[in-house]
C-alpha cells in the first residue's frame, strides 16, 4: 500500500505543479474560446489542463515501473504499455480539439483508433463471466469491438458531464477511489495478481484528479478541456477493461467454491458493460439522456445544450459548488455501494443504508435554497473562499467639500450627484 501511495503522491504533485504553467501556456496559446450560450462561466477561461495531466500519468507510471511491488506488473503485463500508447492518442486529439476545434465524428473515429491501439497490444476483453452460465469465451472480432464500445461510451461519458467547475475530475476521482478498493482487495485479498494493473490505473487516475482539482474548482482558474476529460475516461475504460475481461474467473473460484458462484457473487462490478454504468452511473445517465433528448428534437447526439444533469440542478435554483456537491454525492453512493455490495451482496443492512442515504441526497436535493455553513472550527480545512465571513460594519464615508457646501445652503443629506449639479446650476444663475 505504501508504494501506491507514493505513486498517488507523485502523480498528484506532478500534476499541480504542472497545472500553472500550462495554463500560462494556454492564454499565451490563445486556447480561451469564446463564451458560448450553453456554457456557465462567465469569462474567458483557459482550457488544456489535459497536458498536465498527461505529465502526471508519464510521471506516475514511470515511478511505478521501478518500484519493487509494481515492477512485475510491468515486467509480466503489457497493458501499463497499451493504456500510454492509447492515452497518447486521445491526449493528442484533444489538444487539438482544445485550440482548433475538431468536428464530432473526427473526434469519434479518434476515440476509435485510440482504442483499437490499445486492443493490438493486448488491452483487450477476452471471455464474459455471465450468471448463471460461467465463462464465455469471445472471438477475436467480439472482444474488439466490444472492448472498443466500452472506451467510446465511457470517453464521451465523461466528456458529457465536465460541464461545471470541479465536476468531471471530482466525479472522475470518487469513481476511481472505489475502482481502486476492489482491485486492491482482489489482488491482495484474494492473490489474484491479474487485478494489478488496474489497481495502478485507479491510483494514477486518482492522482491525475486530485492534482488538476484544487486548480479547478469554482471560481476554476483552468479547464481540463477535452484533452483532459478524453484522457481520464480512456484511462478510467482501461481499467475496468483490465480487471474485467483479462481477469479468469477460475483464479477466484478457489474462494467460492466454483466459477458459477464466483460468477453470481461478483455481477455488481464484474461484467464489463455494467462496470462503467455502476462506478460512473451519473455521467453514463447523463450520456443516455442527452442522446435521447437531443434525437427527439430532431438534433444530432453530438449536439451541445443546456439539458445536461448539472444544468438542471443550477436551474431549480443551487449554488454552483452546491451542484457540484450533490452530484459528488449521488456519484460516490452508487460507486462505493456497488463495490460494498460485491463484498457483502447478501447484507440486508447494506441495502438499508443506502436507502437511508439515498433519503438524506433526495432531501438535499428538495432543498436548493439552504446553504451549509462550515463551522468555526473546521475552517482551517477548507479554502479561503469557501470560510463564513465576518460582518463587516458600516462605517460612514467623510464629507466632501460640496457636501459641507450643501449642508451650509440647507440640503443637508443631499448627496445625489444630479441634485449636486442643480443646485450648482442655480447658484451660478442667480449670480
Amino acid at each position: 500500500m505504501r508504494e501506491y501511495l507514493l505513486t498517488l503522491c507523485v502523480t498528484a504533485a506532478v500534476t499541480y505543479l504542472l497545472t500553472g504553467p500550462v495554463r500560462k501556456f494556454a492564454i499565451v496559446a490563445g486556447a480561451m474560446p469564446e463564451i458560448r450560450a450553453r456554457d456557465v462561466h462567465r469569462e474567458p477561461t483557459p482550457r488544456l489542463g489535459g497536458i498536465a495531466m498527461f505529465g502526471g500519468l508519464c510521471a506516475g507510471l514511470l515511478v511505478a515501473a521501478h518500484l519493487s511491488s509494481l515492477k512485475p506488473v510491468f515486467q509480466s503485463s503489457n497493458e501499463p504499455r497499451a493504456l500510454l500508447s492509447g492515452a497518447g492518442l486521445i491526449w493528442l486529439l484533444g489538444v487539438l480539439d482544445d485550440k482548433w476545434g475538431v468536428d464530432a465524428l473526427v473526434k469519434l473515429g479518434g476515440q476509435m483508433i485510440a482504442a483499437g491501439v490499445m486492443v493490438l497490444q493486448g488491452l483487450t476483453i477476452l471471455w464474459l463471466p455471465l450468471p448463471g452460465v460461467g465463462t464465455v469465451a469471445l472471438t477475436p472480432m467480439q472482444g474488439t469491438l466490444l472492448t472498443v464500445a466500452l472506451v467510446v461510451i465511457t470517453i464521451n461519458a465523461v466528456n458529457f458531464v465536465d460541464g461545471l467547475d470541479g465536476l468531471a475530475s471530482g466525479m472522475v476521482c470518487i469513481a476511481a477511489a472505489a475502482f481502486f478498493l476492489y482491485a486492491y482487495r482482489l489482488w491482495y485479498g484474494h492473490n489474484v495478481e491479474s487485478a494489478a494493473p488496474a489497481a495502478l490505473f485507479a491510483i494514477v487516475l486518482m492522482g491525475m484528479c486530485l492534482g488538476f482539482l484544487p486548480h479547478n474548482m469554482h471560481p476554476a482558474r483552468i479547464f481540463m478541456g477535452d484533452s483532459g476529460s478524453m484522457l481520464i475516461g480512456l484511462v478510467m475504460a482501461a481499467g475496468a477493461i483490465s480487471i474485467t475481461g483479462q481477469l479468469d474467473p477460475d483464479a477466484i473460484s478457489l474462494f467460492t467454491g466454483s466459477e458459477r458462484a464466483t460468477t453470481q457473487s461478483m455481477v455488481p462490478v464484474y461484467i464489463p458493460l455494467l462496470l462503467p454504468l455502476t462506478v460512473i452511473a451519473v455521467p453514463a445517465a447523463d450520456l443516455v439522456l442527452a442522446v435521447v433528448r437531443r434525437t427527439w428534437n430532431g438534433q444530432s447526439p453530438f449536439a451541445a445544450d443546456r439539458g445536461h444533469l448539472h444544468h438542471r440542478l443550477l436551474q431549480i435554483g443551487h449554488s454552483h459548488s452546491r451542484a457540484v456537491l450533490i452530484m459528488y454525492f449521488w456519484s460516490a453512493l452508487i460507486a462505493f455501494g456497488t463495490v460494498a455490495y460485491s463484498v457483502h451482496s447478501g447484507s440486508g443492512w447494506l441495502l438499508l443504508l443506502v436507502v437511508a442515504f439515498s433519503a438524506v441526497g433526495l432531501v438535499l436535493l428538495l432543498m436548493p435554497r439552504f446553504t451549509p455553513r462550515v463551522p468555526i472550527w473546521a475552517q482551517w480545512a477548507v479554502p479561503p473562499r469557501y470560510r463564513r465571513r465576518a460582518p463587516q460594519e458600516h462605517t460612514p464615508s467623510e464629507p466632501t467639500p460640496a457636501d459641507e457646501a450643501a449642508t451650509e445652503m440647507g440640503l443637508h443629506g443631499c448627496t445625489a450627484v444630479g441634485e449636486r449639479q442643480r443646485f450648482a446650476s442655480v447658484r451660478k444663475a442667480d449670480g
